[in-house]
C-alpha cells in the first residue's frame, strides 16, 4: 500500500521535477562532419541518424522538388548495397528506418537492436559516400514521387492548401515553391543535374551525425571514424539570404480544389526565423486559440455560435521565416466573411487584453508537457539533438528551450500578437470548391 502511495504522490510531481537532462557528447571530424553521441542504455536499441542542410529553398527556382526526390533517391542503392535492398537489409535485422524533408533540411534515420549499431553506420556512410544515381533510379523515383504528389496533393481534400498560401506570403523568398516541387521540374531533369545535386549538399560537412541508445561511447568512436572519416569533404555550401519585404495591405488570393465540398478561409501571416523569442510566443498564442476544445476559437465558433466546422490557429516554424495561420471551415449558410470577422475579433483581444492566470497557468503545463514528451523516446531525442544543432544553431535547447517558454509573460503574448497579427500584414486566401464546367 505504501508503494501505491508513493507511486501515485510522483505521479502529481510537477514534470519538471520528473524530466530528465539529456546528456550528449559532439565533436566534429576532420572532413567537417559533426558528430553528436547521447548514450542510453534503458532499452537494446540504438538510433543512427543524419541530417543534411539541404531542403527545398536550396532548390533551383526552375528545378524545384529536388531535396525531396532526394529523400527518396538515396534509398535506391549504394556501390556495395544493391539496388532495391536497403529496406530488405533494415528489416531482416530488426530494425525500421524512414526519412522526411522540410524547406530547410533532410532527415534519415534507422531504429535498430543495439548489436546491430554497426550496420547502421556502414549504412549512413554508404549513403554518404557511394550512392548509386543513375537513370533507372531516377526514373524510378520519379514515378514513385508523382504517385505520392496525386495520393496527398492532387487528389486529397485541401492538399494544395499550404503550397497555395506560400505562394500568397512570399515573392522572393525559395519558401514560395512547395517542397514536393514540380513534377515538370523533375521530368525536365537530366542525370547530371541530380549528380551535381548529390555532390553539392549530400557531403559530410553539410550533414550531422546522431547516434542515440544503447552504444559505448569509445567503440561508436572507432566505428564514425572507420566508416565516416575517410568520406572527402565537399565545397563549402554558399547560401543565399533572400529578404522579403514587410507585407504592409492585405494580399487577397482564391483557389478552387476539385476535392472538396466544404469551402475554407485562410489568414496568413509572414513571421519570423523559428530561432526568434517572438517565433515562441507566437506558439503560444495559437495555443490559447485553438488548441483544444477550451480554445477560444473552438469554444466560441464550433460551441457556441455553430458557425465553424472546423476553426484554428498554427504556426509554421522554420529557419529563415514563419508563417502564423488562421482558418475556418463554415458550418451551414455562415459565409466566409463573417468567419473572418469573428476570428479576427478573437484575435484583437489577444492583442488588447492579458490573457487570464488560469489560462497562463494551463500554457506553462501544457509546454512542460511538450517538452517532457519531445524527449521520451530514443529516436525523439536523436532527432531534437540533429535539429536544435544544424537549424537553431544551439544544440543545448535540448535541455534550455523550456526555460524560454517558462519566462514569457502575459503581456509578451499580448504585444507579439499586436506586432504581427493586423489584417494589413496578412494573406487573406479563399479556399473554394472546383464549379463543375458547364455540360455542352
Amino acid at each position: 500500500m505504501k508503494k501505491s502511495i508513493i507511486y501515485l504522490a510522483s505521479l502529481l510531481l510537477p514534470v519538471s521535477i520528473m524530466a530528465q537532462k539529456v546528456t550528449f557528447e559532439e565533436y566534429d571530424l576532420d572532413n567537417g562532419l559533426h558528430v553528436v553521441l547521447h548514450k542510453d542504455n534503458a532499452a537494446p536499441v540504438v538510433t543512427t541518424s543524419v541530417m543534411y542542410h539541404v531542403g527545398a529553398k536550396d532548390e533551383n527556382p526552375e528545378r524545384t522538388g529536388f531535396a525531396h526526390f532526394f529523400e527518396h533517391l538515396l534509398f535506391e542503392g549504394t556501390k556495395n548495397i544493391e539496388k532495391g535492398k536497403w529496406f530488405e537489409i533494415v528489416s531482416s535485422n530488426g530494425g525500421s528506418n524512414n526519412a522526411n524533408t522540410t524547406d530547410d533540411r533532410t532527415y534519415y534515420y534507422e531504429v535498430f537492436p543495439s548489436n546491430s549499431l554497426e550496420l547502421g553506420l556502414w549504412m549512413e556512410s554508404e549513403r554518404m559516400l557511394h550512392p548509386v544515381i543513375d537513370q533507372t533510379g531516377v526514373d524510378t523515383q520519379n514515378e514513385v514521387v508523382k504517385e505520392e504528389k496525386r495520393l496527398r496533393v492532387d487528389n486529397s481534400p485541401y492538399g494544395s492548401f499550404l503550397a497555395e498560401i506560400k505562394k500568397l506570403i512570399f515573392t522572393k523568398h525559395p519558401y514560395r515553391w512547395a517542397t514536393i516541387g514540380s513534377m515538370d521540374h523533375l521530368d525536365a531533369s537530366t542525370l547530371e543535374e541530380f549528380q551535381a545535386f548529390n555532390k553539392k549538399f549530400y557531403v559530410p560537412n553539410n550533414a550531422v551525425l546522431v547516434v542515440a541508445g544503447d552504444l559505448d561511447i569509445k567503440e561508436t568512436k572507432k566505428m564514425i571514424k572507420d566508416y565516416f572519416g575517410s568520406i572527402p569533404k565537399g565545397k563549402a555550401v554558399t547560401r543565399v539570404n533572400i529578404k522579403e519585404a514587410p507585407i504592409t495591405k492585405e494580399i487577397k488570393g482564391t483557389y478552387n480544389d476539385p476535392n472538396i465540398q466544404i469551402p475554407a478561409i485562410v489568414s496568413a501571416y509572414r513571421t519570423p526565423s523559428m530561432k526568434t523569442r517572438d517565433a515562441y510566443v507566437l506558439n503560444m498564442v495559437s495555443t490559447v486559440l485553438s488548441d483544444g476544445k477550451s480554445s477560444r476559437l473552438y469554444k466560441k465558433l464550433v460551441d457556441e455560435k455553430k458557425m465553424a466546422l472546423q476553426v484554428g490557429a498554427f504556426s509554421v516554424s522554420q529557419e529563415d521565416y514563419g508563417m502564423y495561420l488562421t482558418y475556418g471551415l463554415p458550418l451551414g449558410d455562415t459565409k466566409l466573411e463573417d468567419l473572418v470577422k469573428e476570428i479576427d475579433e478573437e484575435v484583437a483581444k489577444m492583442q488588447t487584453e492579458l490573457i487570464t492566470e488560469r489560462e497562463f497557468e494551463k500554457l506553462q503545463n501544457k509546454y512542460e508537457n511538450q517538452f517532457v514528451n519531445a524527449n521520451a523516446s530514443i529516436d525523439g531525442i536523436a532527432n531534437s539533438l540533429a535539429r536544435y544543432y544544424m537549424l537553431y544553431g544551439d544544440i543545448n535547447l535540448i535541455n534550455n528551450e523550456i526555460e524560454i517558454y517558462k519566462s514569457i509573460t502575459r503581456e509578451e503574448i499580448r504585444d507579439v500578437a499586436k506586432k504581427y497579427l493586423n489584417p494589413n500584414q496578412r494573406a487573406l486566401l479563399e479556399y473554394l470548391p472546383k464549379k463543375e464546367e458547364n455540360k455542352k
